[in-house]
């Protein structure tokens, strides 16, 4: 018997592990900041309780759990570098200190990616983040999740494919 990959809410596409592990990833940096739990006890608690499980009535997608830790990890290790290069992509008014906690973990975990996760396309990490945020918000946190993370993305040199 072989497994039916399960289907995103739209039917359109087998669900995405990686994206489910960006989800994971950012509510563990969220619960990280807020909850100041250690990054070993929050991996062994997402590992155990969260990564495609069901949690109060909620199936969560199965999760690519290597690359959900690799975020994790990674943010942990490299936020001295991460967080202002963050702050230099947000407005001068607006600095990191002020963002809220859930889009702190957003931002984190996509500059990581972006910063340090060559393998990827930019625009793959930005356009996954961008569909997070709009997980968690419905207001004008997407478009300054999207300008942000693309300001990262140029400043690190990405070749965005813009037309001209």
């Amino acid at each position: 018997m072989t497994d039916i990959p399960k289907r995103d809410p739209a039917g359109s596409r087998p669900a995405n592990q990686r994206g489910a592990a960006r989800l994971a990833a950012v509510q563990a940096l969220y619960q990280m900041d807020v909850g100041r739990t250690t990054l070993e006890d929050t991996l062994a608690q997402f590992g155990a309780f969260h990564l495609g499980r069901e949690i109060e009535g909620e199936q969560y997608l199965p999760a690519d759990a290597d690359f959900f830790r690799q975020i994790v990890r990674g943010v942990t290790k490299q936020q001295l570098n991460i967080d202002p290069a963050i702050d230099k992509a947000l407005a001068e008014d607006w600095p990191m200190e002020r963002v809220d906690a859930t889009l702190r973990a957003i931002l984190r975990a996509a500059a990581f990616e972006l910063l340090h996760r060559q393998d990827i396309p930019p625009r793959v990490v930005i356009t996954e983040y961008v569909d997070v945020a709009r997980a968690f918000f419905e207001d004008d946190a997407t478009g300054m999740v999207n300008g942000a993370l693309d300001s990262i993305a140029r400043t690190a040199g990405a070749d965005l494919g813009d037309k001209a």
